[in-house]
């Protein structure tokens, strides 16, 4: 294999693995499976999408959701986030793998209303011009998780476990244009974020979870414009280098 073939084949390797990932299948032909004990997941679905499907050409369909992934995408990315696979017009991504870190739930939980903003100026753009009216329901739960490679001719690297299940759930029993954090993310969020608690709501094989609506940073905590100031970045600096966090000294 020339260097120009190894490089391509690295390229197109990284495209469907993290770099970790891809380095140790590399390296031993195999991917060993890795417990988390938090991870923070994330999924996005579109409501009424069949309905709205059946009303456009496949073409257009697909090259609108394309244009939606790429900008979900490259809002994961610049958070650290590990998009895990489409399906469909669902989208799943997660924070704290394959590398560890303690500043996940914060991470996902601003990419989630980043691209909640996102979604809404798109739905008034498409209010202006008869567009397709995309609405989208976001989901978020944090707990374990396992991690592994699947398959053998196409691989893929996805996350399993109850917690899985549960980020899932958190979307379906949304509301469209909201974002839906269990309460296990809440706990990890609340001194940070503004939210809305819904109370406790029955969801598929778990009985009632609490539920709140994520609404955005507290006050204290963003500039004039709307976005992180100093002194959330300082924190959050300082909880990614291992501080712990101690309500009384940043209320």
């Amino acid at each position: 294999m020339t260097s120009a073939e190894r490089r391509k084949s690295n390229e197109l390797l990284l495209n469907i693995l993290p770099e970790p990932v891809a380095d140790e299948l590399k390296r031993n032909g195999e991917v060993r499976p890795v417990f988390y004990d938090s991870v923070t997941i994330m999924f996005t679905d579109f409501v009424g999408f069949t309905r709205t499907a059946s009303e456009m050409q496949p073409q257009e369909l697909i090259e609108q959701l394309n244009q939606i992934f790429y900008q979900f995408d490259a809002i994961s990315h610049r958070y650290h986030i590990e998009k895990i696979k489409t399906i469909g017009d669902s989208y799943m991504a997660a924070g704290g793998l394959p590398g560890q870190n303690t500043t996940h739930p914060l991470d996902v939980c601003l990419a989630a209303l980043e691209i909640q903003q996102m979604m809404n100026q798109l739905l008034q753009l498409s209010a202006t011009s008869g567009g397709t009216p995309w609405q989208l329901r976001i989901g978020i739960h944090t707990g374990p998780v396992m991690a592994g490679v699947v398959g053998q001719h196409k691989y893929a690297y996805d996350i399993f476990g109850d917690s899985v299940n549960i980020a899932s759930r958190m979307e379906s029993t949304g509301i469209a244009g909201e974002i839906n954090i269990s309460e296990a993310t809440y706990e990890q969020v609340k001194f940070f974020f503004d939210c809305e608690h819904r109370g406790k709501l029955p969801i598929k094989n778990r009985g009632e979870i609490e539920m709140f609506f994520l609404q955005g940073l507290k006050a204290k905590y963003v500039d004039k414009n709307g976005v992180p100031n100093a002194r959330f970045r300082e924190i959050y600096e300082k909880l990614k280098a291992g501080a712990k966090l101690i309500p009384r000294n940043i209320a």
